[in-house]
């Protein structure tokens, strides 16, 4: 008798359980739907206007909050224009006054462009790239500073592994034809490692020519927003018009650590007005300076 009456409890205890089980379910559902309510929680959206790889005729923006120090470089905000290679720009990057700062920095300095020697690693002049340029130290005062440090914030990338900012002059008819920035010999890569981003910052605007073009770019160039206003060197790739104040990313390295292809980039000739701009070249490990 004791024995049957020990299994006759079981199936209470099972329901009990089973009750308790249903209950919590039944909260949890609740909880959800009180979440979807208020907002606080979302459904992932698979709409068919979802921006989709290499389609350039739907543009992402994101806008970026500012802080009471941003208010002198006007709204800001980033702009995906590229998955191959990955690239993005960000408006307003830098305020006119130290587009101008950088400009009067390097201007009594400026001597013609090289480029490197691949087989050698050192620095030769060419006439693939016929402007004028110099550097300027990394850390070199407060404004340098802090410009590396907002492109250490946008990269995701230590400061310490960028190389001192290049400043670059781009007069009527110069240009710099379609390079790559990552390296092809050991020399170049013994500090630093590999170049895998470049940020590319516009210090003035350019009337006509100038652009940054990918030319081995994957995507439908002619959608852009600013086709008709390309030249016609501008229209042989995927392009960016030059803006005061804008910076351009891209990266010259994939996500799994291979060199990128299609970030063969240059600068188109200038047909009108000046072109200013400053280049920083961001590497794999610390560069050392």
């Amino acid at each position: 008798m004791a024995v049957k009456g020990r299994y006759g409890r079981g199936p209470s205890r099972k329901s009990s359980q089973s009750t308790l089980v249903i209950a919590m379910l039944i909260m949890l559902s609740f909880l959800i739907l009180i979440l979807l309510a208020l907002g606080i929680l979302s459904i992932p959206s698979t709409s068919r206007n979802a921006p989709k790889a290499n389609d350039l005729s739907s543009m992402v923006h994101t806008t970026v909050e500012r802080s009471d120090e941003d208010e002198e470089r006007g709204d800001h905000w980033v702009e995906l224009i590229s998955w191959e290679p990955r690239a993005v720009i960000y408006h307003n990057f830098l305020s006119k006054e130290e587009c101008e700062y950088l400009i009067n920095l390097g201007k009594p300095h400026m001597k013609k462009s090289t480029v490197v020697d691949s087989e050698t690693g050192k620095s030769r002049d060419s006439r693939v790239r016929t402007s004028s340029g110099t550097f300027l130290a990394r850390g070199r005062d407060k404004i340098i500073r802090d410009i590396e440090k907002r492109i250490a914030d946008f990269t995701f990338l230590p400061v310490e592994h960028g190389e001192g900012l290049q400043l670059l002059h781009y007069e009527v008819g110069q240009k710099y034809e379609p390079h790559y920035d990552y390296f092809l010999d050991e020399f170049n890569t013994k500090n630093g490692g590999q170049r895998i981003a470049t940020v590319l910052m516009y210090l003035s605007d350019v009337e006509e020519g100038g652009e940054t073009v990918f030319p081995a770019a994957k995507g439908n160039f002619s959608s852009v927003p600013w086709w008709n206003e390309l030249s016609e060197c501008g229209k042989g790739g995927l392009s960016v018009k030059p803006k005061m104040g804008d910076a351009l990313l891209f990266w010259s390295m994939k996500p799994d650590a291979t060199l990128d292809p299609s970030s063969l980039h240059g600068g188109c000739p200038v047909i009108r007005g000046n072109k200013w701009s400053s280049t920083k070249w961001i590497r794999v490990n610390e560069y050392n300076i």
